[in-house]
């Protein structure tokens, strides 16, 4: 339905389409002015950055196209809305995943795309089957990852319900995170999104198999292929974490 109603008026799609695949692309400039300025950020040279880049606007661009508007929870527990979703014979996760979707986030996922082939025609990399299988790998786990962390932000909002912005924390600023290399941050972040909030699986870790390089925190090299059962384990925890916010939902008490 709400496919149909974008493109009722297709020169506005376009457009919106267009202008948020410039908006996105302002966070590549906002890189590319830096090494106007310096040879390498963290040691990383500018094809090795984009890779990074590339794979964290790919990976979160296909999770906020199929669920990013779940920050839309918090508005639907305050005025007591989330009542019509309930009484539906569909899973309110699902309607919830639907509610407005905005198929102008593909605009994102477009310019990841677009960034990806320009840095693999400047990265020196040593490829192997191994590694062209891990590409594919590391877009779709980073996706469920970051499905996971939406889907436990909207759960917590179940709690707070006015915590859109503590979602946007861990999504938006995830994302942005990872654009950089790990060897920028200190010991203890990278513990942090390693650790406890795992958003260094969607491409810290796999990226520097890739691109030859030790692995962050000195980890081993087989880890580097653990993105998928760390996405499935995210996005277990966070189906917990949704049912359980669910079933302590009580409305609005009016």
């Amino acid at each position: 339905m709400w496919i149909r109603s974008a493109m009722a008026y297709r020169v506005s799609f376009a457009m919106t389409a267009l202008g948020n695949f410039l908006a996105t692309s302002l966070d590549f400039v906002a890189i590319m002015l830096m090494f106007s300025r310096v040879d390498t950020l963290g040691g990383y040279a500018l094809p090795e950055v984009a890779f990074l880049y590339a794979l964290s606007a790919m990976s979160f661009g296909l999770a906020d196209l199929a669920i990013g508007s779940m920050d839309r929870l918090g508005r639907r527990v305050r005025d007591g809305t989330l009542d019509t979703l309930l009484v539906r014979p569909a899973p309110v996760l699902a309607q919830m995943a639907a509610d407005r979707f905005a198929l102008r986030r593909v605009g994102r996922l477009t310019q990841g795309s677009l960034v990806l082939g320009w840095s693999l025609t400047g990265v020196d990399i040593d490829w192997t089957a191994a590694k062209l299988l891990l590409l594919p790998v590391m877009v779709v786990s980073g996706c469920g990852i970051f499905c996971a962390v939406f889907v436990a932000g909207a759960a917590f909002q179940f709690v707070a319900q006015d915590a859109s912005e503590v979602q946007n924390a861990f999504t938006y600023g995830g994302t942005t995170l990872l654009q950089y290399p790990p060897t920028l941050f200190g010991r203890e972040l990278v513990r942090g999104v390693t650790f406890v909030v795992p958003l260094a699986f969607v491409n810290w870790l796999p990226s520097a198999f890739v691109l030859g390089r030790p692995l962050p925190l000195g980890l081993p090299e087989w880890v580097a292929w653990t993105p998928p059962l760390v996405a499935v384990g995210c996005c277990a925890l966070a189906g917990l974490a949704w049912r359980a916010g669910l079933r302590s939902y009580r409305s609005t008490g009016s």
